[in-house]
């Protein structure tokens, strides 16, 4: 993908918004893709990777805050936590 593509530009806009709160515990996020079934894939970075909190932080805090916005997006997924199957 040469550009960002408008849905990947507005997932980045709410991540903006998040990331105060996660900085505010050591924490952070960054993008890493939109899969073909509307899923978003991000990076949990600092305190989020190691935190017993964090797959709460992603589905609670982050994927209810980009559905909210874009209901589009069917869930979110962090590329660097187990896989809760």
């Amino acid at each position: 993908m040469n550009s960002k593509s408008e849905l990947q530009i507005k997932v980045e806009e709410v991540l903006d918004q998040i990331r105060p709160y996660l900085e505010a515990d050591g924490g952070n996020v960054s993008f890493v893709e939109i899969t073909s079934e509307n899923i978003v894939r991000v990076e949990l970075q600092g305190a989020c990777k190691s935190c017993s909190m964090s797959l709460m932080t992603l589905k609670s805090g982050i994927e209810q805050t980009i559905k909210r916005v874009l209901p589009e997006i069917h869930s979110v997924e962090a590329v660097n936590l187990p896989s809760m199957a």
